[in-house]
């Protein structure tokens, strides 16, 4: 089932970073770039090749020169890979106009070369909860490519037009040089915005995401706060605990779905273009009691966990807006809202190339609209193709060459390097959960029955109140089926970081 990234302090102990430096090993995990690769990226730091409407390649000397706008990035503390910087104005009529830059990743990665090829087999960066492996060269994704504060920097700069309710009016995209004034923090600015001292560019981010949020309500878009699990110190031992992501997470976040959805839109308008794309989640019509194990609705499933976790979910009332309801700070809600991460199952990516129409099921289910992967080249492949297909949708010309020969393989590709990151995630979380229960086998637990196989109702998963862990049960053989969705007491039966999972049965 699918599992949250996990952080690790700086509290956290040597032989726990010494099992994640060993599971990268047992994955095969890259450790450097090759040399070839390597070179590519330090020359392209130091010489960028941008890439001109017409064919050729331009220089920063000859790129609009985008310096005046007074961007500000708003990541993690301490993050140096910043992909997004933003601007947010009001516009003299009404509504509202949004800047916002993107790494400009092809004037860095030349097509075809060793450093393309990497990324291509790479596709991703990958998060353990110690350390990042990144898509590319730190060189780049931490300095020439990244937009740093008080650095000149080619990108891909968007202007997007919202009226005064929030909705898009307008869209542009085009090549510029930026320079961010300022790299900020979600609790920086969190502070600043409550307590109503932020500039009103930053002001604005409350207003306008507040405004997107609305307009999510309306299309009945899924939006989850799901809660960061954090590895922290407790009574002189470590354990596992939820944190929850700030308003100001989420405000930021809509800006970025705008623009997914902006560039969704030029690509369907120009009919080339590849979308993330996600099915909706399946609803049960069976007339059976809400507890047969053979009624598999994922929708239904969830009305068990809800109720389990004393939920309050009426009928009348649409998931959607049960989500909006919820406080990922309460654990009953935090548990809730992992759960509703299985819905989230099945998302891929959709080709379309002017010789076919526009798929039909172009709709990413949780957004409610088409959307695109846009606003992170840096750390995600199909990105960089992303922002090409929209500057030539934008400025009415065809998409280079290079970009319309690798669309058939981006699909297959991001969702080998998808397979990956999960891989990565969930053997992360079976390492850190052992090592931190291992000197706890034989203890119980409160725990809620969150899954069981079809095919043998006597193994599932429970999900722990105290610490936040998600593992496997089952009972003896031929033993009772679980009841899912049912709080239960389960016994630790095994925990050995590296080589076996927690495991549980029920006490």
């Amino acid at each position: 089932m699918p599992r949250l990234h996990m952080h690790v302090t700086d509290a956290a102990d040597a032989p726990l970073r010494a099992a994640l430096h060993e599971l990268r090993g047992t994955l095969e995990i890259p450790h450097h770039f090759p040399p070839t690769a390597q070179a590519e990226a330090e020359s392209a730091a130091r010489a960028p090749r941008i890439p001109a409407a017409d064919g050729a390649v331009a220089t920063e000397h000859t790129l609009e020169d985008a310096t005046d706008l007074p961007l500000f990035t708003l990541d993690p503390p301490g993050s140096l890979d910043l992909d997004q910087a933003l601007f947010l104005s009001r516009r003299p009529g009404g509504g509202y106009r949004v800047h916002y830059a993107i790494a400009d990743v092809a004037s860095f990665v030349t097509p075809g070369g060793a450093l393309d090829a990497e990324a291509h087999h790479r596709v991703t960066t990958l998060y353990f909860p110690d350390e990042r492996v990144p898509l590319h060269p730190s060189v780049l994704s931490e300095g020439a490519a990244s937009l740093l504060p008080d650095r000149d920097r080619p990108a891909v700069l968007w202007q997007l037009d919202l009226d005064a309710e929030g909705a898009l009016t307008s869209t542009s995209v085009r090549r510029a040089l930026v320079r961010s004034r300022a790299a900020l923090d979600y609790a920086g600015v969190q502070r600043v915005l409550d307590d109503e001292t932020a500039e009103e560019p930053l002001a604005l981010l409350r207003e306008i995401g507040l405004l997107r949020e609305e307009q999510e309500v309306a299309r009945g878009a899924i939006s989850l706060q799901v809660p960061e699990q954090e590895i922290v110190e407790h009574d002189g031992r470590y354990t596992l605990a939820y944190r929850a992501p700030l308003p100001a997470y989420g405000w930021n976040a809509q800006i970025s779905l705008l623009t997914g959805m902006a560039a969704a839109q030029l690509m369907l308008a120009s009919g080339t273009g590849i979308l993330r794309t996600l099915p909706s989640p399946t609803l049960s019509t069976s007339s059976e009691p809400e507890g047969s194990p053979s009624r598999r609705g994922s929708v239904a499933r969830l009305r068990l966990t809800a109720r389990a976790l004393g939920i309050d979910w009426p009928h009348h009332t649409s998931y959607s807006a049960l989500i909006r309801t919820l406080d990922p700070r309460r654990a009953d809600h935090a548990a809730f809202l992992q759960e509703c991460t299985a819905l989230l199952r099945g998302a891929g990516y959709t080709v379309f190339d002017g010789s076919a129409p526009p798929p039909a099921d172009a709709l990413h289910a949780a957004v409610a609209a088409p959307y695109a992967h846009a606003t992170a080249p840096l750390r995600r492949l199909v990105d960089r193709y992303t922002s090409e297909l929209c500057l030539a949708a934008s400025a009415g010309v065809e998409p280079p060459a290079w970009v319309r020969n690798a669309l058939p393989a981006l699909p297959r590709e991001m969702e080998t390097g998808t397979q990956r990151a999960n891989q990565v995630e969930r053997a992360c979380v079976d390492l850190v959960e052992a090592a931190l229960l291992r000197d706890r086998v034989g203890e119980t637990f409160e725990a809620l029955v969150v899954d069981i196989q079809d095919k043998d109702p006597t193994h599932g998963t429970v999900h722990l109140y105290d610490p936040a862990v998600i593992g496997p049960v089952e009972t003896a053989p031929e033993g009772p089926a679980l009841p899912l969705g049912h709080h239960i007491q389960v016994r630790l039966a095994e925990a050995e970081p590296g080589r076996a999972p927690v495991r549980f049965t029920p006490a």
